[in-house]
């Protein structure tokens, strides 16, 4: 799809996108731009703290970030009706300001549609955040978007809407012990 490799050259560019996601509209921009994640901390007016998650679009990425995945972590991926977004222990190959105090990091596996398209053709991961304002709701169509997010993005990837959950995804943490905690159901 040409909107997708036009979409792909905004981010090689160090730009941020707007993006239909299986649960909501999201915004992000490549993993490996320190100044793209530091713009789109700005954009989001978001605390440094609050870490961002990554999207890839292929499970066998996973040991590129992740020194061990959890075992459990391959069954919540196999058996999941909707791809949860799963906090990893030891995260690796990532900068700094993307991995939390205890060295984890949040990734979510799109397994079908453009948006995988688009990921599998990128070499790193994707950040992705809700297309809001830090403490708004966030877009569930494209026409919630706040006019404030949509001029500050670089590219629009203006994909037919995706018929989702309509709501953020879960997040499950994992811990190197085996112990499982739901943040968000």
């Amino acid at each position: 799809m040409q909107i997708i490799n036009q979409a792909i050259d905004v981010l090689n560019n160090g730009g941020i996108i707007l993006y239909p996601t299986e649960t909501v509209w999201g915004i992000g921009c490549l993993a490996k731009n320190s100044k793209s994640i530091e713009n789109l901390y700005k954009l989001k007016n978001r605390n440094k703290l609050k870490k961002f998650i990554l999207l890839i679009g292929d499970d066998n990425k996973l040991n590129r970030y992740v020194k061990e995945v959890p075992e459990v972590a391959w069954d919540l991926i196999d058996y999941s009706e909707k791809q949860p977004t799963i906090i990893y222990p030891n995260a690796k190959n990532l900068p700094e300001v993307l991995i939390a105090n205890d060295q984890s990091i949040a990734i979510r596996i799109i397994n079908s549609g453009p948006l995988q398209q688009l990921l599998r053709k990128i070499d790193t991961p994707l950040i992705s955040t809700s297309a809001n304002l830090s403490n708004d709701p966030p877009a569930l169509k494209l026409k919630e978007v706040s006019k404030d997010i949509l001029s500050k993005v670089d590219f629009i990837l203006d994909l037919p809407e995706i018929t989702g959950t309509n709501r953020p995804s879960a997040i499950i943490k994992l811990q190197t012990n085996g112990e499982v905690e739901i943040i968000r159901k």
